[in-house]
């Protein structure tokens, strides 16, 4: 059955048994289960090209999705953006009822999209990661620890600033360490907490 169809059969439902609420809430939460992001996607990609916030008092289609939707900008992007990846290179996809055959999240179609996108990418990983999003979906946090160091391998300057942190992280908790010991000589501890304080300053300037 057509995710279309399933929705369709499951509204119906609704209506028919809306004289019991319990009822019809437990096949509109269904519904909305089966649904998943794709109906939000579809309806921002609509709005967006219809322009129909501007009739509702916003002057862009960011100012609606922020003030009225709540949602982030870099949300409404992968969205979006997944949707209309699935329309063009997967649309079978779309027709699954979420249940029986799993609907991949936005946010690992919207990595898969990004890695089509690299000209540098090995055509087996891009396959490999294809079939983990698409055929048998896994887990956003799997699929980023597998995938991202070999797709989006970091920049010198991402490396630098990824170590600083965990430089900074070690360094503040040593210092905590020492001011809430009790055992730690007092002269020692003096001079390793000022070292430890000069540390962290230099890191700040990138000295």
């Amino acid at each position: 059955m057509s995710r279309a169809k399933s929705l369709a059969q499951l509204e119906a439902a609704e209506e028919a048994h809306a004289n019991d609420p319990e009822r019809a809430d437990m096949l509109r939460r269904a519904r909305i289960f089966k649904t998943g992001w794709l109906e939000l996607a579809e309806a921002l990609v609509r709005v967006r090209k219809s322009r129909s916030f501007a009739a509702w008092g916003y002057e862009t289609f960011e100012d609606y999705t922020k003030k009225e939707l709540r949602l982030r900008q870099e949300t409404v992007d992968k969205l979006t953006g997944s949707f209309l990846f699935l329309k063009e290179r997967a649309p079978d996809v779309m027709d699954r009822d979420g249940v029986t055959q799993k609907i991949p999240s936005y946010e690992s179609v919207d990595f898969l999209r990004r890695a089509e996108e690299r000209n540098d990418a090995p055509r087996e990983v891009i396959d490999e990661i294809r079939e983990k999003v698409l055929e048998h979906p896994v887990s956003m946090p799997t699929l980023s620890k597998h995938f991202a160091p070999r797709v989006f391998p970091p920049t010198d300057d991402e490396r630098v600033a990824k170590e600083k942190v965990a430089l900074k992280g070690a360094a503040e908790r040593l210092r905590d360490v020492i001011a809430e010991s009790r055992s730690a000589p007092l002269n020692a501890a003096s001079e390793l907490t000022m070292a430890i304080e000069r540390f962290l300053a230099a890191l700040e300037v990138g000295e």
